[in-house]
């Protein structure tokens, strides 16, 4: 009921009536290899619906950074995944990314998993988001991402280079995940 309300104060930035399920939770994940990860990011994880996946998934010592601006879910969160190790929650705006990483003594992320809803963010947030993201990423770092549509997949291209979209259908409503990178210059 906390998502519902939070998104009826902030339609805006929430972006959605519900938490992602189970199997969308899951297909975000599958482009991550869990074994060689070291830094994690995740945008907007709102109550929580990836995060628990990450946590399950990473090793104890890949570290995770929550990035939420919902004060509400910041206290969920904090109280849900309070005394995990190696997990830093940052009640800030993912646009921030690379301040966030460089305060913990990080240059840059090996995946970055947004929950953010590009599609009703303000364009000029989201060219922040994305400029920050491709920073964050460095050379080998992927970005990924879902939407319930493909409205902003040229969005993503103008920033990033879409190596994979997966479908979920059996999300309500059903959604697509894009997994990126930053383009490889031409030598």
């Amino acid at each position: 009921m906390s998502f519902l309300y939070e998104y009826f104060k902030h339609p805006r930035k929430i972006g959605a009536v519900a938490p992602s399920g189970k199997n969308l939770s899951r297909k975000m994940m599958k482009p991550i290899n869990f074994d060689t990860a070291k830094v994690i990011v995740e945008y907007g994880p709102g109550t929580g619906s990836f995060t628990k996946e990450l946590v399950a998934k990473r090793r104890p010592d890949t570290v995770l950074f929550l990035i939420e601006q919902n004060e509400e879910f910041c206290k969920q969160l904090s109280h849900e995944f309070r005394g995990e190790k190696n997990m830093y929650l940052i009640h800030g705006n993912a646009e921030h990314v690379v301040e966030y990483l460089k305060a913990y003594g990080f240059d840059h992320a090996d995946y970055i998993v947004s929950g953010l809803p590009f599609t009703s963010l303000p364009g000029e947030i989201s060219d922040h988001i994305l400029n920050a993201t491709k920073k964050a990423l460095g050379d080998r770092g992927e970005f990924i991402t879902f939407q319930y549509s493909l409205v902003k997949r040229d969005f993503f291209e103008r920033y990033l280079s879409i190596n994979d979209t997966l479908k979920e259908m059996l999300n309500l409503p059903p959604a697509y995940v894009f997994v990126m990178k930053n383009r490889k210059l031409a030598i």
